[in-house]
């Protein structure tokens, strides 16, 4: 299940959004892949990923392959992380000016937690669709804010 919903919440989602938005003629689509990528991919799937790890540390905890039952308490912290950066996300879609903001924050963790999970050699299934899932974010973030940048 964890599976799909991150495929969901970071590539299929966003990519429907973005199309019923450009077919509809609602935007540039630099504009419309920042607009969905961090609302989804920054937003959504990141407040979702901080509420389980905050309830659930132990599921964390098992797929980075820890063992030791304290290190839940700093996956919770890292739920909280989630949690905010989440919320700015999904906030980036009703607040106008705050999509560049959110994209730069949700993109650079983005990225290194994509970094962070690459170095591990002994990847689980779990940890591989989270490095993918998290570095293609991190891209589509990125591409939008260079286009924003550059404008």
């Amino acid at each position: 299940m964890y599976v799909v919903i991150v495929v969901l919440l970071t590539v299929i989602v966003p990519g429907l959004s973005i199309a019923v938005d450009w077919l509809r003629g609602a935007g540039d689509l630099v504009v419309l892949l920042g607009k969905w990528f961090v609302f989804w991919g920054g937003g959504v799937r990141l407040l979702l990923a901080g509420l389980s790890q905050v309830m659930r540390p132990a599921v964390t905890s098992g797929i980075l392959g820890i063992k030791d039952p304290a290190a839940e308490k700093v996956v919770a912290e890292l739920g909280f992380a989630n949690c905010a950066i989440g919320l700015v996300g999904i906030l980036s879609l009703f607040v106008p000016g705050w999509t560049a903001p959110a994209g730069l924050v949700s993109g650079l963790f983005l990225t290194a937690a994509g970094v962070k999970h690459a170095r591990n050699a002994e990847r689980t299934l779990r940890e591989n669709v989270a490095m993918g899932t998290d570095l293609f974010v991190a891209l589509m973030i990125a591409i939008y804010l260079v286009g924003w940048l550059i404008r």
